[in-house]
């Protein structure tokens, strides 16, 4: 029988902590097994998780010999790592042990020194915090799990619970893992990834900087079929210092800018009214349904059907 074993740290979320405990022992084999034997393990033996104390019935010796270790986030991702846990870790990564975390356990795994290199995702409210905590770590916020092999991360929350179920279906197949997902009335597989939940009512304006006026221009007139040179002339600048101060000021291209701002309208739409996205695009200042369909899929993950569906 494959052993997890969930590492509880101080603070932990308690939502991450059921999600693995949960799915795993909800998961059966096709004669009836269990497919896996959970261990909760603490530093301590008793653990804050915020509203209340929980005792763990393992300490870090209970990481010894599992197949899986799965690390849920906590409330407090930026807390320095315990030298134990840290070497815990290590060791366990050296053995061969398959790591996982869940939201912001990520960063506990960063602080192990176990993803360096490496392509890793977390809760997206906290992916520019890892991102500027550990820079050796590529960070995805887009996405809602990442499969490095041996190491493997998730978003926030929900997110968990498609770590588990994809681990599940590694270990066992797709049929186990459907069971699984049904258990937990789950989908196996959610369309698009973490990117259709990061919502702005604005796009970013840097509020006194000397493109406050025109951003704010841009917000008013997004239906409009606008080119570089025409938000240049409204800038009274030419194409060359616009494209400069852009990058200077919001990190990205007025083009680019221009584009973010007619998506996150479009979500406000989608959520909003009952226009159909014909409608929708023509709002936003697409030229075409077809190509806010392909800049909406590719910016969120999702169709815009689908996020109505979602979220309307």
């Amino acid at each position: 029988m494959h052993t997890i074993a969930v590492l509880a740290l101080h603070q932990v979320i308690p939502f991450d902590l059921s999600t693995p405990i949960e799915v795993f022992t909800r998961t059966r084999l096709p004669d009836g097994r269990p497919g896996y034997r959970i261990r909760v393990c603490g530093e301590q033996p008793e653990i804050d998780a915020g509203t209340f104390t929980l005792r763990a019935p393992w300490g870090l010796e209970g990481l010894e010999g599992a197949d899986t270790i799965i690390v849920p986030g906590t409330a407090a991702p930026a807390a320095p790592l315990s030298p134990a846990v840290r070497d815990a870790l290590r060791v366990a990564a050296e053995d061969g042990t398959r790591i996982a975390s869940i939201c912001t356990g990520t960063f506990v795994l960063a602080a192990a020194g176990l993803l360096d290199s490496l392509r890793a995702t977390t809760h997206w409210i906290a992916a520019e915090l890892l991102a500027t905590a550990h820079p050796d770590v590529e960070v995805d916020p887009a996405v809602l799990y990442v499969d490095n092999g041996q190491i493997l991360t998730s978003a926030g929350a929900a997110a968990g619970l498609d770590l588990c179920l994809h681990m599940i279906r590694r270990d066992y197949g797709s049929a186990v893992a459907a069971d699984a997902a049904r258990l937990s009335v789950m989908p196996l597989e959610r369309e698009g990834g973490q990117a259709q939940f990061i919502v702005h009512d604005h796009a970013p304006t840097p509020q006194g900087s000397v493109l406050e006026p025109l951003l704010t221009w841009l917000q008013d007139n997004l239906g409009r079929d606008l080119t570089l040179a025409d938000i240049a002339a409204r800038a009274g600048t030419s194409t060359r210092t616009l494209i400069r101060r852009f990058r200077e000021q919001t990190g990205t291209t007025p083009l680019q800018w221009l584009h973010g701002a007619r998506i996150r309208r479009a979500q406000h739409l989608l959520e909003t009214t009952h226009h159909s996205v014909e409608r929708i695009a023509a709002q936003v200042g697409f030229g075409s349904p077809t190509a806010f369909r392909d800049r909406f899929k590719r910016t969120t993950g999702v169709s815009p059907h689908t996020y109505r569906r979602t979220f309307g």
